[in-house]
């Protein structure tokens, strides 16, 4: 199986990319996320004809989440079900069964600022995602998660750390929460094949030539149970879908992360 994620930032801006990409990479399943994308507009015609089935879970704003499958999709739950709190309401998350593997489509909240009540909400949320793999999951069966979690998971996933003192994304609260998530039982893959090396990014800012300076972060994040970490064979950020310019070519601002997984 190929599993991929991408945070697309409107999926009406970067269908064709987004089609594209699919036609070249051939992902068996792809979690997309910034979406906006309102359920009725979901372009799940599109998808069909690709030979894919969808599942989406978006209002038409800024957030909005999908599951796009090539390998079966089933038992499709979007959001915390009943546990809707607040900070939950927004369309952050929606999960399904795609050939054996129970795989979530993940925006976090992005926070804006320390002292502002997005932060807490930020926070609330991530203590949402756990209660809900508490209530749903078993960390012995085959979990992924895969995408935007807005927290930079070390100070070698930001470009320059100092750059990023008192702002959000690289807070100790932020990574512990990340942490709590992860302590259900869930490896970040990508940083499991690649050890030792900075990032690999996944974000860059749009201004000020910040893909071209290699100014990003990695914030696009992978994680599997235990039994689904053992099957993967590779992992890699697509850094070339990041490129291109123009208003009808310009890129997402965020790059597909793409796991490989044997049987």
């Amino acid at each position: 199986m190929r599993l991929a994620t991408w945070n697309v930032n409107s999926l009406k801006a970067r269908r064709g990319r987004v089609e594209e990409w699919i036609a070249e990479h051939g992902p068996d399943v792809l979690l997309l996320q910034e979406t906006k994308c309102a359920d009725a507009a979901f372009p799940a015609g599109a998808f069909s004809q690709l030979g894919y089935e969808s599942a989406c879970h978006g209002d038409g704003r800024w957030n909005g989440v999908a599951i796009v499958s090539r390998v079966g999709l089933t038992k499709v739950r979007a959001g915390f079900g009943d546990r809707v709190l607040s900070a939950s309401a927004e369309c952050r998350l929606i999960s399904a069964e795609c050939d054996g593997v129970r795989v979530y489509s993940v925006y976090v909240p992005n926070g804006r600022a320390v002292d502002s009540e997005y932060y807490g909400a930020k926070l609330e949320w991530l203590a949402n995602l756990r209660a809900e793999l508490d209530a749903t999951c078993d960390p012995a069966a085959a979990v992924a998660l895969g995408g935007d979690f807005n927290i930079a998971p070390e100070d070698r996933d930001v470009w320059d750390i100092g750059e990023f003192a008192g702002l959000t994304h690289v807070t100790a609260p932020e990574r512990e929460a990340l942490r709590d998530v992860m302590a259900f039982g869930l490896v970040d893959v990508v940083r499991r094949l690649h050890p030792e090396e900075a990032g690999p990014f996944s974000w860059w800012d749009y201004r000020g030539g910040a893909f071209h300076k290699g100014e990003g972060m990695r914030i696009d994040l992978v994680l599997a149970s235990a039994p689904l970490a053992a099957r993967v064979t590779g992992a890699f950020v697509d850094r070339e879908a990041r490129k291109g310019q123009g208003s009808e070519r310009q890129p997402s601002d965020h790059a597909p992360v793409v796991v490989d997984l044997a049987p």
